[in-house]
């Protein structure tokens, strides 16, 4: 979602790369809820960090607890950030409880993007 996110509201030319510590595909349900906000994130794919060891970054997100634990250190001098946000795949309840939980998140992820991008990109 941040990546979808990123690249809507990051300047022009801005490249934005996403992955995480461990690869499990693209979820389904955030596919929806953002397509439901009107950003496509069906093209995505999901992608392990350690692809992108090697590669000089200007700034690193990590966006949950264990990702920013787990993450491998990347010699650079990119800009580290982290925001810890909930994790609506791990929700457990009712289709209309998990559908809000993937909402929240997305509003979440919307507003934290969306000020980064001004601040920074």
């Amino acid at each position: 979602m941040a990546e979808g996110y990123l690249k809507a509201f990051a300047s022009k030319g801005t490249i934005v790369l996403s992955a995480g510590v461990e690869v499990h595909g693209l979820n389904q349900k955030a596919v929806q809820i953002m397509k439901d906000d009107g950003i496509d994130i069906s093209s995505n794919t999901s992608n392990n960090v350690d692809e992108y060891i090697g590669l000089d970054f200007d700034f690193i997100i990590t966006v949950c607890d264990n990702a920013k634990e787990r993450c491998p250190y990347f010699v650079s001098d990119a800009i580290k950030f982290h925001y810890s946000f909930p994790d609506p795949s791990k929700v457990i309840g009712s289709k209309n409880e998990i559908n809000e939980c993937f909402k929240s998140t997305r509003d979440l992820i919307k507003i934290y993007c969306k000020e980064f991008s001004s601040a920074y990109l």
